[in-house]
């Protein structure tokens, strides 16, 4: 058979982990927002490195979760 060139990267475990742990500070930074920043980049890398719709999801779960994380923590100092 021919060898056919696919038109995006194989998905590998580093992608999975880089998603996961992007997926982890996620929930984390609704307690530490500044934690986002670390979730963002690793949902791109997991993203980028072949794990598609999950490494984009990711990266969004930590952006809301870091301003979720903001607006409990402003509420908490306005209190």
């Amino acid at each position: 058979m021919a060898d056919m060139p696919a038109t995006t990267r194989p998905r590998g475990n580093a992608a999975r982990i880089c998603t996961i742990i992007g997926f982890v500070f996620a929930v984390i930074a609704l307690f530490f927002p500044f934690l986002g920043l670390v979730g963002l980049i690793l949902g791109i890398v997991g993203a980028v490195l072949g794990d598609k719709p999950l490494g984009w999801y990711a990266a969004a779960a930590s952006v809301v979760g870091a301003v979720i994380g903001m607006v409990i923590a402003a509420a908490l100092l306005n209190s």
